[in-house]
């Protein structure tokens, strides 16, 4: 008789996980991997028992493996970026923190490529989005992620899974609702402090970014903590919870799973977690950008914080509305535009360099 058994994948922390279990669950799961170092993101059945996995490494982007029914040796199929095995990446590692309230918090830390030892060095912070998401220790460079490119240029790149992300079970991941802006983002300036604390970061040159949810974090520090940051770039971002409910295509979501209340029983509540209350404090150099077409986040909370910034203070900010593109960037040319924008304010405003300049 064949005993069933179920087959999985997720994520235990920051570690993809793959792996079977019986349906009583009265044996703990068996986790499986394709290779040491390798996070399975997807998998998919033959009819015949051989499996096929996608998989990603800090240093290769999804690649496909395939296992043969019966025999345990996984053979990787493809290589895709064969000119990756010719380049030198930095050092990327699991750290962890302590929140102010005692909260364990963990987060992936890619080092300056070519690290001096007691050199500080400018910061970039990486915010996900969800906030029901999390970073797994694999593959994290993107056109809206700078990742190992940062890394290369001098940058150290850090990305935290504060609380409510997903990884850590489903009470880790409820920590953060009915506090939308409170003590999740709080973790990401602890993270900071906890990386200025290691010697590596210097304090005056740290910046953040983020899309959707992580948007909205980049807004609110760019505002709200505007003293810690030095520069940002918010993509897809909220800006105002208020008129978010009305101009969205998700709006339980915000109810459901982050605030557990509905804006208009609270009105002053979603308006003070806001990035656009504390705008008139900006001192952040703010680059904004998003799609025209988003049906998500309107490109109208890109334009009333870029309209707040922009009358109230004399903070450098910017607003980049790209035409045809929705809830993150399709076209290859919107994303190499904005990696480019990106990586421009950060040198501009955190290196002091202004590549627009002779």
């Amino acid at each position: 008789m064949t005993q069933t058994r179920f087959i999985f994948s997720g994520s235990t922390g920051v570690e993809a996980v793959y792996g079977t279990i019986r349906p009583d669950a009265k044996a703990k799961p068996v986790f499986n991997a394709v290779e040491k170092g390798w996070n399975i993101s997807h998998f998919d059945l033959s009819y015949n028992g051989s499996t096929v996995y996608i998989a990603d490494s800090y240093n290769y982007p999804s690649e496909l493996f395939l296992e043969l029914k019966g025999q345990p040796e996984k053979k990787r199929l493809t290589n895709s970026n064969p000119l990756l095995a010719d380049i030198e990446f930095a050092k990327q590692e699991v750290i962890r923190y302590k929140a102010k309230d005692g909260l364990e918090i963990e987060g992936i830390l890619i080092r300056p490529l070519h690290e001096q030892s007691g050199k500080k060095y400018p910061l970039i912070t990486i915010v996900h989005g969800g906030p029901e998401a999390h970073f797994n220790n694999g593959w994290l460079t993107g056109y809206s992620n700078p990742g190992q490119t940062g890394a290369a240029q001098g940058y150290a790149v850090f990305y935290p899974n504060y609380r409510g992300s997903t990884g850590r079970g489903l009470k880790f991941e409820l920590t953060s609702q009915g506090d939308p802006a409170g003590k999740e983002f709080d973790d990401v300036v602890d993270g900071v402090d906890y990386l200025i604390g290691t010697g590596l970061v210097d304090a005056t040159k740290v910046g953040v970014t983020g899309g959707s949810y992580g948007g909205y974090a980049t807004g609110w520090f760019a505002t709200r903590y505007t003293d810690r940051f030095a520069a940002a770039v918010m993509f897809v971002g909220i800006s105002d919870n208020v008129s978010k409910w009305g101009t969205t295509d998700i709006p339980n979501e915000e109810y459901l799973v982050h605030a557990r209340k509905w804006v208009y029983e609270d009105y002053d509540f979603f308006l003070k977690r806001s990035p656009i209350y504390y705008a008139g404090q900006c001192k952040t150099p703010l680059l904004i950008m998003a799609g025209k077409d988003d049906p998500r986040v309107h490109p109208s909370q890109s334009m009333e914080l870029y309209r707040h910034v922009k009358s109230r203070t004399q903070t450098p900010v910017e607003l980049v509305l790209y035409p045809g593109e929705g809830h993150g960037n399709a076209s290859s040319t919107a994303r190499y535009d904005y990696n480019l924008r990106l990586i421009a304010w950060f040198d501009k405003y955190l290196k002091g360099l202004d590549k627009g300049k002779s």
